[in-house]
């Protein structure tokens, strides 16, 4: 089977590999069709590692995917083949204490597509449990069913932050999962989201969102953009989908008293915390690894139209120009917000 195998790193090549795809009860054999490229992903192929994930073999990419059901495995109830369906990447242990708690996705068990040493799914046929398997609506697309995965993050942090009606949030951030944190909030119930970047062309495609109302860090000072959208309140949600050290010098001055503020993005070096503005404020803060309990709920949003996911796909490569998109997405374009492969089935 021809897959995307980043061989070490800086090293990523088109070839065959040998899987086992035996299908056990409760599995299910797919074949993926469209694979979205994460920054998880880009950051193993230039960095060889996240935190104390580390690439020692090769692994095949990917984990934002959506496909075609092509076996059912024993004791596997409603679903045929030729069913298209979206998958949920990460798989625990469902006997753990994490697990049973309701917080699989934080199993230290779980199994993760493309996080070592667990391959990923940009591979012409997977093998994955039907639990963590969807039907996708006829209304959503293949490229749509496989945002479904930074979009459940963004909805897990939406939820962890408990947004009430009426609120007024701000994403620091306008990557995917910001703006899909974004669109969260808002479908949560959020009558405005503020989201900061400094790249003009995100933040034109953040401002196609009902109810978002960008802020370019180039000219405008968020805490000032806060501070005249809230009159002086300040927000009731913050979230910090960014990851960068940088956004935590204002994070803490942007929330109104009580407010909850989520951390999404995940730092590469420490950050501070301002403890004295935190505690001035009874600022609740939430942090969120990954999501758990929510891909059926975007999915449900998805095709209702409450989320419309088309905008935030800007590119679409064929599996054998995959080196070409690890490496536009690692090069990072203004204009680029979720870069996708089609895998093919030859």
């Amino acid at each position: 089977m021809k897959a995307v195998v980043l061989e070490k790193q800086h090293e990523i090549r088109i070839r065959d590999v040998h899987q086992d795809l035996h299908v056990g009860p409760g599995d299910l054999r797919i074949a993926p069709h469209t694979v979205g490229i994460c920054g998880s992903d880009v950051h193993y192929y230039t960095h060889g590692r996240i935190g104390r994930y580390v690439v020692e073999k090769p692994m095949i990419l990917g984990h934002e995917a959506a496909g075609t059901v092509l076996e059912v495995g024993p004791d596997v109830e409603g679903f045929a083949v030729g069913d298209r369906v979206a998958m949920e990447p990460g798989v625990p242990d469902m006997s753990s204490r994490a697990a049973r708690m309701g917080m699989y996705n934080v199993d230290p068990a779980v199994r993760f597509w493309a996080t070592p040493p667990d391959d990923g799914c940009l591979v012409e046929e997977v093998v994955h449990p039907a639990a963590f398997t969807y039907h996708l609506p006829d209304s959503v697309t293949f490229g749509e069913g496989a945002l479904l995965e930074p979009l459940a993050v963004g909805m897990h942090a939406a939820t962890k932050a408990q947004i009430h009606p009426g609120d007024i949030a701000v994403v620091s951030g306008c990557g995917t999962v910001g703006m899909l944190t974004a669109a969260s909030a808002l479908a949560g119930g959020a009558a405005r989201v503020l989201v900061s970047d400094v790249s003009p062309v995100k933040l034109g495609i953040a401002a196609r969102i009902p109810g978002v109302v960008p802020v370019d860090l180039r000219s405008q000072d968020l805490e000032e953009v806060v501070h005249d959208q809230t009159a002086g309140w300040g927000a009731d949600v913050v979230f910090e989908a960014s990851g960068a050290p940088a956004a935590y010098e204002t994070l803490w001055k942007l929330g109104a008293p009580g407010n909850r503020t989520v951390l999404v993005g995940i730092p590469v070096d420490p950050v501070s915390i301002d403890v004295t503005e935190v505690q001035a404020r009874e600022t609740t803060i939430e942090t969120i690894f990954r999501y758990a309990n929510v891909y059926q709920r975007a999915i449900d949003l998805v095709a209702a139209g409450r989320i419309d996911l088309a905008p935030f796909i800007t590119h679409t490569f064929a599996m054998d120009d995959a080196v070409a998109a690890f490496d536009r997405v690692a090069e990072g374009r203004p204009g680029d917000v979720k870069i996708q492969i089609t895998v093919d089935h030859s």
